[in-house]
């Protein structure tokens, strides 16, 4: 047997409406279990053995979702806003609706953003005892100061007592490279960089621990993680 699940919290889960809609519809004759009819929102349901179907339309049970995105700039990293569109709402095919991004982007960064439901994944991939790498591609205005990489490998100290930790920097052009830091404070490249006399002008996330943007995903388009994807990703 299964994990069981009340029916209307089942459905609930697969987003197909509030538990105060899903208990009309029940109580409607709207929901079938096993090709009966059930019009009890209490009624459990065997979320690997039973089938569900609501209007006649199946309705299968996901525990577990993860999707590689490759955010666009003005798209924000939150569940819901009442001014943006948020990344959530760019996963137009998610069956969950407890979706959530791993971590944050500024609005106006691009780049690789991990969306789930596994939260003791995300747990760990932004714990700061687990040392996660996050690479970043980075443009600024100005040419990099030559004792740049050295004082980012040092740490880094703020004005306002902010310190962020070592971090690694290659340099690609005079004002380009890739940064690499284990932590993901407020605005936390952006900063880094100010500290040394630049100003970023464009800014891309490369990489997350073991997961690597696919550089087939246009900017603003997504895909689940394959099987070894999610495998490397739980071995953290």
């Amino acid at each position: 047997m299964g994990k069981l699940l009340r029916l209307d919290k089942y459905l609930a889960d697969m987003g197909v409406g509030s538990r105060s809609q899903l208990k009309e519809m029940i109580r409607k004759g709207r929901v079938a279990v096993n090709h009966e009819i059930v019009r009890s929102p209490e009624g459990k349901v065997d979320v690997d053995q039973d089938e569900v179907a609501v209007d006649g339309v199946a309705v299968g049970y996901v525990q577990k979702e993860y999707y590689m995105l490759h955010k666009p700039a003005g798209v924000i990293s939150a569940t819901e806003d009442p001014r943006h569109k948020t990344v959530i709402d760019l996963i137009e095919s998610r069956q969950r609706k407890d979706l959530f991004p791993v971590g944050r982007l500024d609005l106006d960064t691009e780049g690789l953003l991990l969306i789930t439901n596994d939260g003791d994944l995300a747990h760990r991939l932004l714990a700061p005892k687990k040392h996660v790498d996050k690479v970043y591609y980075v443009e600024v205005d100005t040419k990099i100061p030559e004792d740049t990489k050295e004082r980012f490998a040092a740490g880094i100290q703020m004005e306002d007592k902010t310190v962020f930790r070592p971090a690694k920097l290659e340099q690609k052009t005079e004002k380009s490279g890739y940064l690499t830091i284990q932590e993901g404070k407020f605005h936390q490249v952006k900063r880094m960089f100010q500290a040394v006399g630049c100003q970023v002008t464009y800014l891309k996330r490369i990489s997350m621990g073991p997961l690597s943007l696919d550089e087939g995903l246009p900017c603003g388009a997504y895909r689940k993680l394959t099987k070894q994807e999610i495998e490397t990703l739980t071995q953290i």
